[in-house]
């Protein structure tokens, strides 16, 4: 079976990531995941975000974690993908929701109305500041939207075990995903993982490391890999038989596909 085409951050390779047009593009053209950052406000609101500060993506050096989701919405996180926009006559006009911060609880309502299955892979960031408050949100989140049972279509994502851990007590049913930055990382790793946890190495991991995807195949992980752009990367992953690729580009990994 072919792999599973995650748009990474939405359709990020042409819009900006994290906004609500990446993953309306990405349902448009036919994903079968969204991949989302989430973060937490000061106020107590999960959005989507990948790094710590706001200056790569909203042109500030302001925090999420101290700023209240009022102020976030007062931002621009889309002019940084294009800035020469306001200078494109031919450019189209833009509903200005596709360009403020994204709530998870707007992208969970987008996955939810989209007319089809999609899934949703949702990564924890830290350290944080909040800790173990932030996976406790998002399993509240996840609650109300019935989405706790094993037919979820939602698995949660991070680097840190302990995340995880947090996830699998607070709701057992819901897939997690321990993300590996480094493969001599997973000697290690692997002692302190469920056996029934997904693997997310890094792509440039498997090819710079070849034994580490085979010895996953040989230990029958499920293996889900970020970030899959090209076609090399794309093959060797269809190679190994993992069951996710994660891409900016889910337009083209699909027609590399032939889906």
């Amino acid at each position: 079976m072919r792999p599973q085409v995650v748009a990474h951050r939405g359709a990020s390779h042409e819009n900006a990531e994290h906004t609500l047009r990446a993953y309306q593009r990405a349902i448009e053209v036919g994903a079968d995941a969204l991949e989302c950052d989430v973060r937490l406000t000061a106020d107590g609101h999960l959005v989507c975000v990948h790094d710590r500060n706001l200056q790569r993506t909203a042109a500030t050096k302001g925090v999420v974690s101290t700023m209240n989701l009022a102020d976030l919405d007062e931002l621009d996180f889309a002019s940084w993908k294009n800035p020469w926009a306001e200078l494109d006559d031919e450019a189209r006009d833009d509903d200005p929701a596709h360009s403020r911060v994204l709530t998870l609880r707007k992208l969970l309502e987008t996955v939810a109305d989209a007319g089809r299955r999609v899934e949703i892979a949702i990564e924890t960031k830290h350290p944080t500041r909040f800790g173990g408050l932030v996976e406790r949100r998002l399993v509240q989140l996840l609650a109300d939207f019935g989405w706790t049972s094993p037919d979820s279509p939602a698995r949660v994502m991070s680097f840190s075990v302990t995340a995880l851990q947090r996830v699998n007590r607070l709701a057992p049913q819901v897939p997690v995903v321990a993300l590996v930055e480094k493969a001599h990382h997973w000697p290690m790793l692997k002692r302190v993982v469920d056996r029934d946890w997904i693997i997310g190495p890094g792509v440039k991991e498997l090819r710079e490391h070849p034994g580490f995807g085979r010895h996953l195949r040989l230990a029958d992980r499920e293996i889900h890999v970020w970030t899959v752009n090209t076609a090399e990367d794309l093959q060797l992953c269809v190679e190994l038989g993992v069951a996710a690729v994660i891409t900016d580009k889910p337009a083209y990994v699909l027609e590399l596909l032939d889906v």
